[in-house]
């Protein structure tokens, strides 16, 4: 089943380099598969306000689950988080 997850940084946060690297890597070593994922931007495309995954999972225990290790989540940097059902009908990657 696919999921989004949609979350906005809280204001006058500033990305700590390790804690981004940890993320980095818990996204690479996560029992959930991230089908896309990246940073949400002001119209600028520079200033990151949030970040967006859509991810693969058995269910929404295992995004809660995945979400309260993620890094980011612990250094408390999101404001919002919402996980939302997400069902795939058009997908113009290429191959």
């Amino acid at each position: 089943m696919h999921f989004v997850i949609f979350c906005i940084d809280k204001s006058g946060i500033s990305r700590d380099p390790k804690v981004m690297a940890d993320h980095v890597e818990y996204l690479e070593q996560s029992p959930i598969k991230n089908v896309i994922s990246g940073p949400l931007t002001g119209d600028d495309g520079e200033k990151v306000i949030g970040s967006l995954y859509i991810v693969e999972a058995e269910n929404r225990k295992a995004i809660e689950d995945f979400q309260k290790e993620d890094p980011l989540a612990k250094a408390d940097y999101w404001e919002t988080i919402e996980v939302r059902a997400f069902s795939k009908r058009v997908d113009n990657r290429e191959p």
